[in-house]
């Protein structure tokens, strides 16, 4: 054991330091001054948390031209670009500054556009239209913002700022900038005889969805993700040119499960690895799979042939095999099993209403428990058996509801005019974890391929707190994610693949 032991943690501390030596700044190409700087700056790069430490200097960004650290990137298209940021230290100069910056070109007076926040907190998108022109800026409403997003749409740039565990406050400008251009983030002290430094994690660059991108046919590369609870820090570990989708965390504490194009697959954290779990002759598994409270069972949702497509619900040992079909008819989406393993709950289409029914897990006839019209979805048994949570589109906008196993004292959970989805308790019961969307998608549709935030809030109610912000939707979190000590939480992200810093798929 403790050879074995060891031999994992070398493993470990050579594959980062292979990875910190093949990728020195991350996912940026280099570093360098913008404008006559007098003390030169520097970047660190942890490639074990992913985390950028930029230390820089400059007299400012404003005016007729730039002076300031950059570490950076050349880009073409649409991005959206996000970090979560902070100072070290109080500082010299009220109005140093650090964010995203996009600019045409590495000349002190190109022309831009930033995101930036300041030393005493004001908070704006700042921008040149003219080379050599003079600055100019949007003040958000928002000071000391932590969390910074710059999005280009065509000519468009979007600020999206925010203090840690609150929604998005936004700013935009058309700006022509030319399609090439340099991304990155920046340290500017403000005063040219010092230097400041930051820190910079979840650091996020991504290649959105195209205009004319089909869903259900055409996809984008995906990101298995890990999220610290406690600090809201994730880590990227498994990039992959597939679609990923709905990460259960196996009751080891040492896998996670996954689809992938019809299969699943068991991925080994230590390895950083996965493997086609065996599902017999179900292979066109969809992202609605659960796994027994016990750990020893799985139930998969598959889209069998044999009944046209239409997905029916099935269950088989957690190792794998032949599955034993647990639903005469569909569309059946299974999502939860009870404490007891005797039960198992899905999102059913019968006469062209979706509700959630209860059936045994050996199999015979379903119980309906919702009849509200319009969509029903996503029900999980909280851990305790007294509850099943789910997301219903009753009220208008998908809401977060719960009620009792037999379906008695259906009441709302959420009411906060965004969109809800798929409800996760956490292990000791007292918190749920939901997916929300925009009101730019269909209360009744969870697409892919969207802005989403991943919110926390505790099982009885209360005010949801941003966990994650994501580019995702759509198999992000279908299925229960928390690990099993409930300190983290496992999760799916998008993007067309422009970085292959982090453990990449061989398929």
């Amino acid at each position: 054991m403790k050879k074995a032991t060891a031999f994992l943690i070398t493993t470990v501390i050579m594959f980062t330091s292979a990875q910190a030596q093949q990728y020195p700044l991350g996912i940026f190409d280099a570093q360098t001054e913008v404008g006559n700087v007098a003390r030169k700056g520097n970047v660190s790069y942890n490639a074990k948390t992913q985390q950028y430490t930029i230390e820089g200097s400059g007299a400012n960004i404003w005016a007729t031209h730039d002076e300031f650290h950059f570490l950076y990137k050349k880009l073409r298209g649409d991005f959206i670009l996000r970090t979560n940021a902070a100072f070290i230290g109080k500082g010299v100069e009220a109005h140093r500054k650090f964010g995203w910056m996009v600019r045409s070109t590495l000349d002190s007076n190109s022309t831009h556009v930033n995101a930036v926040v300041h030393g005493d907190g004001l908070t704006s998108l700042q921008y040149r239209k003219t080379v050599g022109g003079t600055t100019e800026e949007m003040k958000s409403t928002l000071t000391g913002a932590e969390v910074i997003q710059l999005e280009r749409k065509g000519n468009t740039y979007i600020m999206s700022v925010a203090k840690n565990g609150d929604l998005f406050i936004t700013e935009q400008i058309d700006l022509d900038l030319g399609d090439e251009v340099y991304v990155g983030l920046f340290v500017c002290s403000h005063n040219p005889a010092v230097s400041e430094t930051a820190v910079f994690h979840n650091v996020r660059i991504v290649s959105p969805a195209w205009a004319t991108l089909v869903p259900y046919k055409d996809y984008l590369g995906s990101q298995l993700e890990i999220l610290d609870m406690a600090s809201a820090t994730s880590t990227i570990i498994y990039q992959s040119s597939h679609s990923l989708q709905a990460p259960n965390w196996m009751h080891d504490g040492r896998s996670l499960l996954y689809n992938s194009d019809g299969l699943l697959y068991k991925f080994n954290l230590d390895k950083k690895a996965p493997v086609v779990l065996n599902t017999g002759t179900a292979i066109h598994n969809n992202n609605d799979h659960v796994i027994s409270f016990d750990g020893k069972m799985l139930g998969i949702s598959n889209n069998s042939s044999a009944d046209k497509g239409v997905s029916i619900a099935y269950t088989l040992p957690i190792t794998g095999g032949e599955p034993k079909r647990i639903t005469a008819t569909g569309p059946s989406y299974l999502h939860g099993w009870s404490p007891d393993g005797k039960y198992i709950v899905f999102t059913g289409q019968r006469n062209n209403e979706f509700d959630i029914y209860k059936i045994s897990a050996d199999g015979g006839a379903e119980t309906r428990l919702t009849t509200a019209p319009g969509l029903d979805d996503g029900p999980e048994y909280t851990p305790d058996g007294k509850y099943i949570y789910f997301n219903s589109v009753r009220s208008g906008t998908m809401q977060i509801w719960r009620m009792k196993p037999n379906g008695s004292g259906q009441e709302q959970i959420t009411n906060d005019g965004m969109n809800n989805w798929f409800p996760h308790i956490s292990p000791d019961g007292k918190w749920i974890v939901f997916i929300t969307f925009g009101n730019d998608v269909s209360p009744s549709d969870h697409p892919f391929y969207k802005h989403v935030y991943l919110r926390l809030m505790p099982a009885d109610g209360g005010s949801p707190k941003v966990i994650a912000y994501l580019y995702g939707g759509q198999g992000t979190i279908n299925t229960p994610s928390w690990s099993p000590d409930g300190k983290k939480l496992a999760f799916v992200s998008n993007s067309n693949l422009l970085f292959p810093v982090y453990p990449t798929e061989k398929r």
